[in-house]
């Protein structure tokens, strides 16, 4: 089993940056497809961006394309998610999950297997 443990949420005006991470316990990631999600406030859970951890694929929304990157480090067991140029819709709780997705099921929620408890993210206008 493996526990995710996020952290690096917080408040943040727009144009700012801020930078998340996402780390394992209880096993590694080495099998697994990395993925960020995100809520906002009565709406549904949405992909932000994964990574598969063997092989490197990287995986973006379209939204946050050009603005959001992944990134992980081996020796630390944790991925990361650097957001830059947020704006006020990038706004809710962000999750990290890890699954063994095929490529065209990255973005959904119900093929991964353990979430973090989620970390909040605030940008204000």
């Amino acid at each position: 089993q493996v526990q995710l443990t996020e952290s690096g949420g917080g408040l943040v005006q727009a144009g700012g940056s801020l930078s998340l991470s996402c780390a394992a316990s209880g096993d590694t990631f080495r099998t697994y497809t990395v993925a960020w999600f995100r809520q906002a406030a009565g709406k549904e859970r949405d992909f932000v961006g994964g990574i598969r951890w063997s092989g490197g694929n990287i995986y973006r929304a379209d939204s946050v394309k050009g603005r959001f990157t992944i990134s992980k480090d081996n020796a630390r067991n944790t991925v990361y998610l650097q957001m830059n140029r947020l704006e006020p819709e990038d706004t809710g709780v962000y999750y990290c999950a890890v699954g063994r997705p095929i490529a065209s099921s990255v973005h959904q929620p119900g093929v991964y297997y353990y979430w973090g408890q989620g970390t909040q993210v605030t940008v204000s206008s």
